[in-house]
Order: structure tokens, then C-alpha cells, then sequence
């Protein structure tokens, strides 16, 4: 097949090309702040069900999901009879998107917690994670988690924040907005503390460090205050500052 491709230029014009489209793409990541923005003072809504999950352990509750972290994020994944791909596969689209899940350790560190929930047993679902690398806690619904948080019949992410015992659903993404999710930053974006840093517009009390103090290998993050990483990165975020970068 012939393609027909953009016109080949000088590196001069190519140059001029290209600062024309930075001016639309910081635009775009300027009102994608703006919508992440909006959704953290977005209204929560209180989950009165007691729902029950079954762990590689046994028996959990949705608190007990959050690992003992503020934030939870569920994905729904399709791995269960019925399902294409069953017994040796997810969903193909499911699977791609777990593929793409990078380390938790990260998101972690910002107290969030990610799990994957599926109707599959245990026993498949620790076979299936094996076989695939996948590291995220992923738990067998048996109850109507599903069906109540509109992931029954297709693929969703369900965002959580608890104060003590209460448990608050903050947000709900699915269909393309689930091709965005798998950096770290998709997903604190989508939270209702968002990333935490101080150039983010939140409401008055959230947390909040400096932008780059807080990150680290993910190896490392049990290792405690690193003071020369503070200075670099104390360094970066004035250079940051400085190029209008935000």
C-alpha cells in the first residue's frame, strides 16, 4: 500500500513544526491539570455494603483492599468462565492493559493502593499471574461488587478513599479512558488526592510535598529520608519553576 506521508523539510522548518505543536501540546497537559483539578473536588458518595472478596489468604473485605493505604483503585478485569481466552488467558484488552501497569511501589509511596478483582478462583488467578509476570494484588469478587459499581458487564476502574471505616467511591473510569492507565501518573490523577505535590491545585488541607522529593527507586522507598536526593531534587524543581514548565 502507498502511503501518503507529511512533506520532508529542512531541519530548519522541521524546527518551526515542531515549537508550533509544543504551543497545542502544553496546552492540552495545561487543561488536562485543570480537569484533574476539577475532578478532586469532585462529590464522593459513601459505599454502605459490606462487600467480600476472596484472597490469596482467604476472605477480605473492600477495607481490606486498600492494604492499609488512604487511596484504592479497582480494576475489573474479565479472567473466568465464559470469558475468551479461559482457562490459560484474561480478556485480551484486560491483559494488554495489565501488561502496561508499572511498578506499585510508586504508587504506594503515595499512599494508593491498585488491585485487580475478577470472578475467576483463586487458585486461576495465582496460575495466570505466574505465567504472565503480573505483580498487582488481585482478588476473586463473590458478591455484587460488579454489578454495583457498573463493572459487571465490562471492564472499569473504581477509585476509593476511606477515613477510618467509611469507605467513599471518588471516581469511575472505563471504555477508552482505560487505555490512558498504567503510569503512576495516570493513576494519581484519578485519585482524590491527586499526586500530592504543591504545584497542584487541591483544596486547602490536602497533602502535599515538593515536586521530586518524594521520588525514589522503587526498591528504596523503605530506606528513609535521603538528604542529598533533597538537594537534588530541591535543584530540579527550581529549574522547573524557572522554565515555566508547569
Amino acid at each position: 500500500m502507498t502511503m501518503k506521508t507529511p512533506p520532508i523539510v529542512s531541519q530548519q522548518d522541521w524546527n518551526a513544526a515542531h515549537e508550533k505543536m509544543l504551543v497545542k501540546e502544553k496546552a492540552t497537559m495545561r487543561a488536562r491539570d485543570a480537569l484533574s483539578a476539577e475532578r478532586r473536588r469532585m462529590p464522593w458518595t459513601e459505599v454502605d455494603k459490606a462487600y467480600v472478596f476472596e484472597g490469596p489468604d482467604g476472605k477480605v473485605s473492600l477495607l481490606d483492599l486498600f492494604e492499609g493505604r488512604r487511596q484504592l483503585i479497582v480494576y475489573r478485569a474479565f479472567f473466568e468462565p465464559g470469558v475468551y481466552g479461559w482457562p490459560d488467558h484474561a480478556c485480551r484488552g484486560c491483559s494488554l492493559g495489565a501488561d502496561q501497569v508499572g511498578h506499585l511501589a510508586h504508587l504506594n509511596a503515595r499512599d494508593t493502593t491498585l488491585a485487580y478483582a475478577s470472578r475467576a478462583p483463586q487458585e486461576d488467578i495465582a496460575r495466570l499471574k505466574q505465567r504472565m509476570g503480573w505483580e498487582m494484588p488481585w482478588y476473586t469478587i463473590t458478591d455484587s461488587f460488579d454489578k454495583d459499581f457498573g463493572v459487571d458487564e465490562w471492564h472499569g476502574h473504581n477509585v476509593f478513599i476511606h477515613d477510618g471505616n467509611r469507605i467513599f467511591r471518588t471516581y469511575f473510569i472505563n471504555n477508552r479512558g482505560d487505555e490512558a492507565l498504567g503510569t503512576v501518573w495516570s493513576y494519581l490523577d484519578v485519585t482524590p488526592l491527586g499526586r500530592q505535590e504543591v504545584w497542584e491545585d487541591s483544596p486547602e488541607g490536602y497533602p502535599q510535598t515538593p515536586l521530586y522529593s518524594w521520588w525514589n527507586w522503587h526498591d528504596n522507598y523503605d530506606a528513609g529520608a535521603d538528604k542529598k536526593w533533597a538537594e537534588v531534587s530541591a535543584a530540579g524543581e527550581a529549574a522547573f519553576r524557572d522554565k515555566g514548565n508547569q
